[in-house]
């Protein structure tokens, strides 16, 4: 079978951005026409169908923003702004960025602490994983005004609470996937170990960390992803001035549709730039540990 060539996986993703740029295009105009004609009749202007095409796509606050007027907005907030200026996209991630960061490693190392506990004490299974398991069903719009409340109250502001919020989606996946990884080695080799008289730490330490690490890196990414998403909810009940949360913020209390869209893009952006390292990492320590390149 010959390998997959750039163009053959460009292509795909190319084909599909084009439909949906499409599609956001006629969910624009259909969206926009009411307010549209509204101002039309009130104007008592006419209009051929394609000049009032043409107005839908170019409203300064529309109900749907044409994708042209959000990569305009994110172009100007991103290339034609100080890294300074409170208006930047690029100082707004990496406000967001920084709580991401922490709340990431706060998550990843309880996910790990917690997934060697469980492994070890088999107690821990039965009683805590169930309640690890239920503790992602309390939905995070709830928890974060809580944790904001309480530490607001000891008089801890700022990065601590955003990171919390983030540290609280981020550690299930990793605990998840390294209690798979852990527990991956199969029987024959467990029992090699025991015939080497092997220790419990050596058979730990030489067997079951080596069998998780590519179980850690994937769930590593979605953990990342789940650690922006928890950032930029905290930033919503701080009131946060800075940060992708607070643009949304921004944009939802003057109606600034195109500012929202841009935040969300740049919140996208980031996630990806976000998962494409912690991917190249993985690929670093997986040739670093002997692998191949599949």
């Amino acid at each position: 079978m010959k390998p997959d060539t750039i163009k053959d996986k460009i292509v795909p993703v190319l084909t599909i951005l084009l439909v949906l740029v499409a599609v956001w295009y006629a969910a624009a105009v259909i969206l926009n026409t009411p307010f549209q004609r509204d101002m039309d009749t009130r104007n008592n202007v006419t209009s051929t169908t394609m000049e009032f095409i043409g107005k839908t796509l170019s409203q300064p606050k529309p109900v749907l923003p044409a994708p042209h007027q959000v990569a305009q907005n994110v172009f100007e907030n991103t290339f034609l702004r100080k890294l300074s200026s409170n208006r930047s996209l690029v100082y707004h991630a990496g406000v967001t960025l920084s709580s991401t960061a922490l709340g990431f490693a706060f998550g990843t190392l309880l996910g790990i602490v917690i997934a060697v506990a469980i492994i070890h004490i088999k107690a821990l299974d039965r009683s805590l994983m169930p309640w690890i398991i239920a503790s992602q069903t309390v939905p995070i719009l709830a928890v974060a005004p809580m944790i904001i409340v309480v530490l607001g109250s000891i008089n801890i502001t700022g990065l601590i609470p955003k990171a919390l919020i983030s540290t609280y989606l981020s550690f299930f996946p990793v605990a998840v996937g390294m209690v798979k990884g852990l527990r991956s080695p199969e029987v024959m080799h467990l029992d090699l170990m025991r015939t080497y008289n092997a220790t419990p730490a050596q058979t730990f330490w030489k067997l079951r960390v080596p069998a998780s690490i590519p179980f850690l890196f994937t769930s590593m990414k979605v953990a990342i992803a789940a650690s922006l998403v928890g950032t930029i909810v905290g930033e919503l009940p701080t009131g946060a001035v800075a940060g992708i949360g607070s643009k949304l913020l921004a944009g939802s209390y003057y109606s600034q549709t195109i500012d929202i869209w841009a935040a969300l893009v740049a919140g996208s952006v980031l996630a990806a730039i976000l998962v494409t390292i912690v991917g190249l990492v993985g690929k670093i320590v997986d040739r670093a540990m002997g692998g191949r390149p599949a």
